[in-house]
């Protein structure tokens, strides 16, 4: 019984196999359109969700001593690992990823591309639509690897919310 059904397996493979064989086949293959190239993201790997672009960033005041996102752009090269003040409004929050928890702050200050900055904290973790209060060093050209890359980010920041209506 089981060398009937061994044989039965094996003239099914034989079979299978032979099928494809008197086939004519086309001396050049036929043209074909490629597939778009994959594009690798920009400095933000995933998109703002449309929820970020709702937080109210209206009057957010500069912080005592501090700076505005766009002035911390702007002066990114001087300002790299100093220690900044920035008052802001978080538009995106991610909790406990490689260890830290990931913010996107905004303040309104700045046009597309230097409007939204990243932090990372080991603070309590803000909801979205807080307004907080970010201490830490300037960092450039942070590249975290699998399309990971920041331009300037705030890392290892103290993130303190202030009370609603600040």
């Amino acid at each position: 019984m089981l060398n009937r059904t061994l044989g039965s397996l094996i003239a099914l493979t034989a079979a299978v196999a032979l099928s494809g064989c008197g086939k004519e086949t086309p001396a050049t293959p036929a043209a074909t359109t490629p597939a778009p190239a994959a594009s690798m993201p920009g400095s933000e790997p995933h998109p703002m969700p449309a929820a970020a672009t709702a937080v109210d960033l209206t009057g957010i005041a500069k912080a005592d001593g501090g700076k505005t996102i766009a002035e911390v752009f702007a002066g990114k090269a001087e300002l790299v690992g100093q220690k900044v003040v920035i008052r802001a409004r978080v538009v995106k929050a991610n909790p406990n990823i490689m260890g830290k928890n990931w913010l996107h702050v905004r303040d309104g200050s700045g046009a597309e591309g230097t409007n939204d900055l990243t932090v990372t904290t080991g603070s309590a973790m803000p909801k979205v639509g807080d307004t907080v209060i970010v201490t830490g060093p300037v960092v450039l050209n942070k590249d975290l690897g699998m399309g990971y890359q920041y331009d300037v980010i705030i890392e290892d920041a103290t993130v303190t919310v202030e009370a609603t209506g600040t």
